[in-house]
């Protein structure tokens, strides 16, 4: 069983509801978000309809999530993705049957993923540093 078919709208709901309290009360991430939102419940909504689009292919929700990270990339870290799939995965352990939980925690490793190469990835530096890099091997 691939777990989607566990995975509803309500549970989507009550997932992204219980996660993102424990998120708004992280130390770390908390403070991040709780500065970025302010209408939590229209934004709760919003991930809602992430995640239903996401798993259940609803087409629900109309976001951009790489311009909305990168207009916080000043205070994101990449350790703190790592954070927050942590809480994702300790809450989806939590509310979700075993299949369902570790269908949406590969999901939200994948974007993360996604959200990491887009925000800290550029080609341009890297670019630069194999440059050097073949420069310094030739001078050797």
């Amino acid at each position: 069983m691939d777990g989607l078919s566990t995975i509803d709208e309500a549970g989507i709901a009550r997932l992204v509801h219980a996660f993102y309290a424990r998120v708004r009360a992280d130390a770390e991430l908390g403070p991040i978000f709780n500065d970025a939102i302010e209408d939590w419940p229209g934004h709760l909504e919003k991930l809602a309809a992430f995640w239903s689009s996401v798993m259940l292919t609803s087409g629900r929700y109309k976001g951009q999530p790489v311009p909305a990270h990168l207009k916080h990339k000043s205070r994101i870290t990449p350790a703190l993705f790592d954070r927050w799939l942590r809480l994702w995965k300790q809450t989806s352990d939590e509310l979700m049957e075993p299949d369902a939980a570790l269908a949406l925690q590969e999901k939200a490793s994948r974007i993360a993923e996604s959200l990491k190469l887009a925000m800290y990835f550029r080609l341009d530096r890297q670019s630069a540093r194999t440059k050097d890099s073949l420069q310094r091997s030739a001078q050797a």
